[in-house]
């Protein structure tokens, strides 16, 4: 019995001296849902284990991924509308393997449907301080109406922006935009201008998806906006219409649904 006993203990301080660095530190709030009602979780996964991460938020069979940063708060959409979603972090194991540490249910009421593209978030990260924030805050002033305001963004961007087609040849895969960067270089891939014109929109108050999918006005995988004017939301792809621009061909600023079709949103 002194003998079994002896071996427990044993085999109890060695499971005691293990440590699990790809756990959350149990003493933080991985998920805050204290802005749910607006559409938007913030994610905070603490850990010391050298991986790369994902976040899956499922919701009736839909499921939307996102890269996620490891020891950094992000925000991310709840585009799925009110319900029961299941919000799991996934680890890389090896390639394009994954695997689930941590899973949360969260029950969303979202007050209002376009808040969430209002935010600053893990994919379109915007803030006061940044110089294309400052931009847009130029642009606008004195307006009053969110079309004056959509107005001067979108010709300041069509306008002084132009596409970059050696970062399009090279862009790696679970690239973000970075609006300073874009700002600075006045360049950028369709996921860019999408994302800086989001960006700018929101930053006055304007709600600006940016979309994924295809168009037929281009031939590769496209990103663009869905803007949220006078009650309704309309198609704006300032990819596109910065090439019109800059060779001064007629342009319809808002695009008809039948040339584009969505596959993702954020």
């Amino acid at each position: 019995m002194k003998k079994n006993l002896k071996q427990y203990l044993l085999v109890a301080l060695s499971i005691a001296s293990v440590t699990f660095p790809n756990l959350a530190h149990a003493d933080s709030k991985i998920i805050d849902e204290s802005d749910v009602a607006k559409g938007i979780i913030k994610v905070n996964y603490s850990t010391n284990y050298q991986a790369k991460y994902k976040l899956a938020i499922e919701k009736d069979g839909q499921k939307q991924y996102f890269d996620l940063a490891a020891n950094t708060a992000q925000s991310f959409p709840l585009i799925y509308d009110n319900g029961s979603y299941t919000i799991k972090i996934m680890q890389n194991t090896s390639g394009n393997s994954y695997k689930s540490v941590y899973t949360q249910k969260i029950d969303a009421y979202i007050a209002d449907d376009t808040a969430m593209y209002l935010a600053s978030t893990a994919a379109v990260n915007w803030s006061e301080q940044m110089m294309a924030i400052k931009k847009a805050e130029e642009l606008t002033k004195n307006l009053q109406t969110d079309k004056d305001k959509f107005d001067a963004i979108y010709n300041y961007v069509i306008k002084n922006y132009s596409y970059d087609y050696n970062k399009a040849a090279t862009v790696k895969p679970g690239y973000i935009p970075d609006i300073e960067k874009i700002y600075e270089s006045k360049s950028g891939i369709c996921y860019d201008y999408s994302v800086l014109f989001a960006s700018m929109l929101r930053s006055q108050g304007i709600p600006a998806k940016v979309v994924k999918g295809s168009s037929t006005l281009v031939n590769e995988y496209h990103a663009w906006n869905e803007v949220f004017i006078d009650g309704n939301w309309i198609i704006v792809d300032t990819t596109v219409d910065a090439a019109y621009s800059a060779s001064k061909a007629p342009i319809a600023t808002i695009k008809s649904s039948n040339q584009y079709t969505k596959t993702s949103e954020i």
